[in-house]
């Protein structure tokens, strides 16, 4: 189950191909059922009150949303987090060690990592002042997310002004306030993404940046994430472990240990931002 922000394909199709190489085979021994709120938060609910009804074996959440409109659908059917920020903040687990009750997976360690985007866009803008923090008012994430952002910005010297935003419809909007009341960048809460958040920025000629690396990979500047290939992989072999008779509140919670930085220099152009040669040397991704 996903909320569709950002394109839930990439998701469905890596974390399909992670458990067919632990043998599990679509219709075989093990039956898919993919669900998308399409972006729209409040469809959630219902999503995961259809999957309870329907006795499902175990509910798969990708990002924070998703996780908390499952644990309150059931306290029984065992959930896998496939990436969710502060799980622990946000009371959906009781511990990292012992998670208990119904909840366990992968932590994406978003709040340090949304914090890391903030040190990146100083380095990137020496000059810069005032970034804009756009952040999902509804998703349970917002408050460690922004936390996390203030904080970083307070180390590197940047004023963060923050956006609270009902979902991604208001991406439009949001801009338009920057236009009128401008910043020198823009980090955006990843639960706030659709297909054409990117374009968005661009438009506006603000560089933007997300902890997600599907953002840039559509045209956001830069991102500082965690590897998502192996994020998808570890949710899988718990998905694996519990299907094999393993209790969630037994396993750990696990976050993070690959992280990666993707640079768009077609987008930086555009902007006439001039990516330092140190930046672009540490890049995972530099997309041409």
């Amino acid at each position: 189950m996903v909320l569709g922000n950002p394109d839930p394909e990439v998701f469905y199709a890596q974390f399909r191909k992670a458990l067919g190489e632990l043998g599990y085979v679509d219709g075989q021994n093990i039956r898919f059922d993919f669900r998308s709120a399409g972006g729209r938060l409040e469809h959630l609910t219902d999503l995961a009150a259809d999957l309870v009804r329907e006795k499902v074996d175990l509910i798969v959440g990708w990002q924070t949303p998703t996780v908390t409109a499952a644990s309150r659908a059931t306290r029984d059917i065992p959930i896998v987090m496939a990436g969710v920020g502060d799980p622990l903040g946000t009371g959906l687990i009781q511990s990292l060690s012992r998670p208990g009750g119904n909840i366990t997976g992968v932590s994406g360690a978003a709040g340090e990592v949304a914090g890391k985007n903030v040190e990146l866009i100083k380095e990137m803008m020496p000059s810069a002042k005032v970034v804009a923090a756009l952040c999902n008012a509804r998703d349970p994430f917002a408050k460690p997310f922004l936390e996390y952002v203030q904080q970083a910005g307070r180390a590197v010297g940047l004023v963060i002004k923050p956006l609270m935003l009902s979902g991604g419809q208001e991406m439009e909007s949001a801009f338009a306030t920057l236009d009128k009341d401008p910043v020198d960048a823009v980090i955006i809460q990843p639960s706030l993404l659709s297909a054409g958040s990117a374009a968005l920025p661009l438009k506006h000629k603000l560089p933007a940046v997300s902890p997600i690396i599907q953002f840039t990979e559509s045209g956001g500047l830069l991102s500082y994430s965690g590897n998502l290939q192996h994020l998808y992989r570890e949710a899988a072999s718990y998905v694996d472990r519990i299907l094999k008779g393993a209790n969630p509140s037994d396993l750990p919670v696990t976050q993070p240990t690959k992280f990666e930085i993707a640079v768009n220099l077609k987008t930086a152009r555009a902007l006439g931002i001039e990516i330092p040669p140190t930046l672009l040397a540490r890049a995972d991704l530099v997309i041409e």
